[in-house]
């Protein structure tokens, strides 16, 4: 055997070559164990190494997927904004998400006059409007969250009653009309919309009182402490007062603190924690 090949050897086969080079015939029992030890420490290193290589790959992989479930779950929570959801035609803006529970309708954008609400149900709730009365009626996940909002006031003592829910863009047209005719068309903009503007049309909304104000509805409402709950404890039920004293310009109606607005627990604690209007929340800008 040549140096060349010696100086090539490695684990075992070096051990052995260097035995033979001290003059002995064939290794002793200790350069075999030390030798041994050598290719078992340099096997148990090279999987260290692999082990370690692939715990990084698992981490980086899990990393990854948890980078991902926040990117949906942020793309989830996204609101929508009033630019992204209207489209023109001619001189009217149309909401293109009418079935959305976070649709704006008002003044200058409006709901399809063809619109009428899917799943529209009656919310086991004490009313003033008499069983099958249209006036009734909600989206059912908006009914649902009443009832439980109705209960959770109960429960602390105090008594709502609905008054008007759901209209539709007929039974709107007529009521502003009979405003319009009774108070003169500028005060009936500014205490009831027109027919494809009114958020009744939407399913999402109720008006509501209490006992002691009977049926009427009047911003005395939010003097009383049913009112004062309402306004304090709605949103924990995904709703929100849709018209609020001090932003009249931005709504375009009057303070209305009967009048909630159902729109899922998560954009109503949003909502009410900002103290702002839809407007402001669902702004034209992200």
């Amino acid at each position: 055997m040549t140096m060349k090949k010696l100086v090539v050897a490695t684990g075992l086969s070096f051990a052995l070559l260097a035995g033979c080079q001290a003059g002995d015939d064939e290794p002793t029992s200790k350069q075999q164990d030390n030798a041994t030890q050598n290719e078992d420490q340099a096997n148990n290193e090279s999987a260290n190494t692999e082990e370690k290589k692939q715990e990084e790959k698992q981490g980086n992989e899990k990393e990854k997927e948890q980078d991902g479930n926040e990117a949906n779950k942020e793309e989830e929570s996204a609101y929508p904004t009033m630019a992204d959801t209207i489209e023109k035609k001619g001189e009217d803006v149309i909401v293109t998400n009418p079935d959305s529970i976070y649709v704006v309708a008002n003044k200058k954008r409006n709901l399809p006059s063809d619109f009428i609400p899917k799943n529209l149900v009656e919310p086991d709730v004490s009313s003033y409007a008499p069983k099958g009365d249209p006036k009734r009626l909600m989206v059912e996940e908006a009914a649902t969250a009443l009832e439980k909002m109705f209960a959770g006031a109960k429960k602390d003592g105090f008594e709502l009653k609905a008054v008007s829910g759901y209209r539709s863009y007929e039974r709107q047209e007529a009521i502003f009309a009979y405003n319009a005719e009774q108070r003169g068309e500028e005060v009936a903009n500014q205490v009831s919309a027109q027919a494809g503007q009114s958020e009744h049309q939407t399913g999402l909304t109720m008006d509501i009182s209490t006992p002691s104000l009977g049926s009427s509805l009047t911003e005395e409402f939010g003097n009383t402490p049913e009112g004062k709950w309402v306004a304090d404890h709605a949103h924990e039920y995904g709703f929100v007062v849709r018209y609020l004293k001090g932003k009249e310009d931005i709504t375009g109606y009057q303070y209305e603190p009967w009048h909630v607005r159902y729109v899922g627990k998560e954009a109503a604690a949003d909502i009410h924690e900002a103290g702002v209007t839809l407007e402001e929340f669902f702004s034209e800008e992200k």
